[in-house]
């Protein structure tokens, strides 16, 4: 992500709307042995209303990243896509990458066993909701000694980022017509590119955009 100030993401409530839809992470931490990352979910903490997440690891993963010793950040990635310059019309033009990101930095907060229990629990109700018959972590045939095995393999943390950089590039620097024409490509056009996810952001960002004026 460029360090610049083009394209900031800097409200609190579409961030958390990002952590929320894009849970799935990359953890990054810069250690003794050289940089580690590990891919986990996260969810936001459901105690607060900023961007505290919590989260797991997998031992040994904590010691590997030496969790709560030293910063982690942790990358979330949102809809991201590649966009075509034949969709800006005619003139000169180059190809270009649309994207939502964020990454949130600080020093996580090792949680004691009931805490990563309750973290854990909620992980699975969150993915599981949308099956048809949702498998629970405490419904059969879990019992509470597999659950309690399953929880000491695993350290959870609490992270509230004491930096955010956070990007929302998607094609704000065009023209309103040059950014229906990409949300409608990449809607349903004839490319390998199509993304209805990364258009619905385009058109949440433009309806916003046009909203403010």
């Amino acid at each position: 992500m460029r360090q610049n100030p083009s394209f900031a993401l800097t409200d609190v409530a579409e961030l958390r709307r990002l952590v929320e839809s894009n849970p799935w992470a990359t953890l990054v931490s810069a250690t003794d042995d050289g940089l580690v990352a590990s891919h986990y979910a996260v969810l936001l903490d459901d105690e607060r209303d900023d961007l505290t997440i919590v989260g797991h690891v997998g031992k040994p993963d904590d010691l590997i990243h030496d969790l709560g010793e030293r910063e982690l950040l942790v990358v979330v990635q949102g809809p991201h896509g590649y966009i075509s310059p034949g969709w800006y019309g005619d003139g000169p033009s180059v190809p270009t990458w649309n994207f939502v990101s964020a990454h949130l930095t600080g020093v996580p907060q090792i949680l004691a066993p009931d805490e990563n229990l309750a973290v854990l629990d909620r992980l699975v109700a969150r993915f599981e909701s949308g099956m048809p018959e949702p498998r629970l972590l405490w419904e059969r045939p879990n019992d509470p000694d597999y659950i309690t095995r399953l929880e000491r393999g695993t350290v959870g943390f609490r992270l509230t980022p004491t930096r955010v950089v956070a990007k929302r590039k998607l094609s704000q620097n065009r023209s309103d017509d040059v950014v229906e024409t990409i949300i409608a490509e990449l809607e349903g056009g004839r490319s390998p590119y199509a993304d209805p996810r990364l258009a619905g952001e385009m058109r949440r960002d433009l309806d916003t955009r046009r909203a403010a004026r």
